[in-house]
């Protein structure tokens, strides 16, 4: 894997260098579940299938939908007509992430995937054995296991291999930010530069940091950060900002309240509406709320478009995506279980 960085001046301070890395074209690949061509086609199967959902009308991309920015588009995440808790993080780039979910309860796609799918406000299977019998009942699925795994066997650690096998293929290298820091000046223009520069200046680079933009990636602990930090703006009741308390929801330890991980700002311009809670709309205001609660700084108009600028440069290139054909299910009967 290989990491390209550049030194960059900033402009109203003496001289200062900051570590800028392009996203590597390839993402980490724990030993513990390879990358396969017959698993990722696996992977990426079930990933469009919505027979792994109870009401057999909900796929992983229902809410991740890799055809627009890897989310649902929504403040909240709706299925099913039941309203979620949170905003749907992107998929996207979720291969260099150190912690997932918002409240960075979880810190590997495996783990990640199994949980939606018993998750009564998501794919709302019985339990993890009933997402098995589905499979099971398709000849399909059971030679496609057959061919991606030793065992050949359909389990749920096998089910959420291959979709995790799938979405590290959901990479977007090759952006005007990557080709900028790896040689080729021209590829931003003179307000990115600077919106680049600022961003770093006001310390925004402090937790956006590294490829990806959403700090290192941790072997033990995900990058969590307390949010907001500064507490007394306007901000805090208009846009409902201390009403979820973070991962002390899923902890219950008083140290853990407001704390979350640090989302990729990696193709940002296409998941509007923004922060946990889907509360901001624009990615300008979204960045003076940032300022303010992060930094305790308050940027203009002009400054807050100049970092969006530069935002915009982070906006890679999409590998192809073709919707996979389905593999037949003999007995429709499977689909009627546990529906009620």
């Amino acid at each position: 894997m290989k990491y390209y960085t550049v030194l960059i001046l900033l402009f109203t301070l003496p001289v200062m260098a900051v570590q800028w890395e392009a996203l590597p074209t390839t993402p980490p690949i724990p030993a513990t579940n390879p990358q396969t061509e017959a698993k990722i086609k696996l992977g990426k199967t079930l990933f469009f299938d919505p027979r792994i959902s109870r009401t057999g009308t909900i796929s992983c991309n229902s809410c991740h939908n890799i055809l627009l920015g890897g989310d649902d588009g929504r403040s909240i995440s709706t299925a099913n007509g039941k309203l979620g808790k949170r905003n749907t993080p992107t998929i996207w780039n979720s291969a260099f992430m150190s912690a997932l979910f918002w409240d960075g309860r979880i810190n590997s796609l495996e783990e990640h995937a199994k949980y939606p799918l018993v998750d009564s406000t998501k794919m709302d299977m019985l339990d993890w054995q009933s997402v098995i019998n589905r499979l099971q009942a398709i000849p399909g699925y059971r030679t496609m296991f057959a061919s991606s795994f030793i065992n050949g066997k359909i389990t749920i650690n096998n089910i959420t291999k291959s979709i995790a096998t799938y979405e590290r293929t959901l990479i977007t290298p090759n952006s005007p930010y990557d080709r900028y820091v790896t040689g080729d000046k021209k590829a931003l223009t003179e307000q990115q530069i600077a919106g680049m520069n600022l961003f770093a200046e006001i310390g925004c680079i402090s937790c956006h940091s590294k490829p990806n933009f959403s700090g290192p990636q941790l072997l033990d602990e995900g990058w969590l950060k307390k949010f907001p930090k500064f507490i007394g703006s306007d901000y805090d009741s208009k846009y409902r900002l201390l009403e979820d308390t973070g991962r002390h929801q899923f902890t219950n330890k008083e140290s853990d309240k407001y704390l979350w991980r640090v989302p990729t700002l990696r193709n940002i311009t296409l998941t509007a509406p923004y922060f946990h809670n889907g509360a901001v709309a624009t990615l300008t205001k979204a960045v003076q709320i940032m300022a303010k609660t992060q930094l305790d700084k308050n940027l203009n108009i002009d400054q807050a478009q100049d970092i969006v600028a530069f935002l915009n440069s982070l906006t890679g290139q999409f590998p192809e995506q073709i919707i996979p054909a389905l593999p037949k299910i003999l007995e429709t009967s499977v689909l009627l279980e546990n529906t009620n």
